[in-house]
């Protein structure tokens, strides 16, 4: 739950525990390393419970350690008092982003995309790399790597 006088974001896929850890994980690791004092937090959540308690996916951690971050998080399904709590919800895909607003007609959080903050030579959706290979988890990476700066500059205007 986000503390007071802070900004807070959430990232969602499915079931939380291969792209919306990785979110959590790359954009911590991103605003760490500019502002060890931020006062920015960060959690993700899935549209589904069925993978809660869960650590994010074993080849998620490997492929996110490889590059120097560590996902800590454990698999949870996103609430109603999220979208009322978060100030960013940041969905993996558009069908991640249509299950999000058919929860409440009004949130308070700001709903985006993640590729929102990728340009046009991005796909607009976050491909779910649970079933394919290890080529599939380092291509989530590199998309959400390269969406931190934009994410950072957003909430820093």
């Amino acid at each position: 739950m986000p503390h007071a006088n802070s900004f807070s974001i959430l990232f969602v896929c499915l079931g939380n525990i291969c792209r919306s850890p990785a979110g959590e994980g790359m954009l911590q690791h991103s605003i760490d390393a500019l502002e060890p004092q931020n006062r920015i937090e960060i959690d993700s959540a899935g549209t589904i419970g069925f993978h809660t308690g869960k650590p994010a996916d074993h080849r998620m951690r490997s492929a996110a350690l490889n590059r120097g971050v560590q996902l800590l998080s454990r698999s949870r399904k996103i609430t109603i008092e999220d979208l009322h709590s978060f100030d960013l919800v940041i969905a993996m895909d558009r069908e991640n982003l249509a299950d999000i607003q058919r929860m409440t007609p009004e949130p308070t959080a700001e709903l985006k995309l993640l590729s929102d903050f990728l340009g046009d030579d991005w796909p607009s959706d976050v491909p779910d790399p649970y079933y394919g290979g290890d080529e599939g988890f380092e291509y989530v990476l590199d998309m959400i790597e390269a969406a931190c700066p934009s994410i950072i500059n957003s909430i820093s205007a």
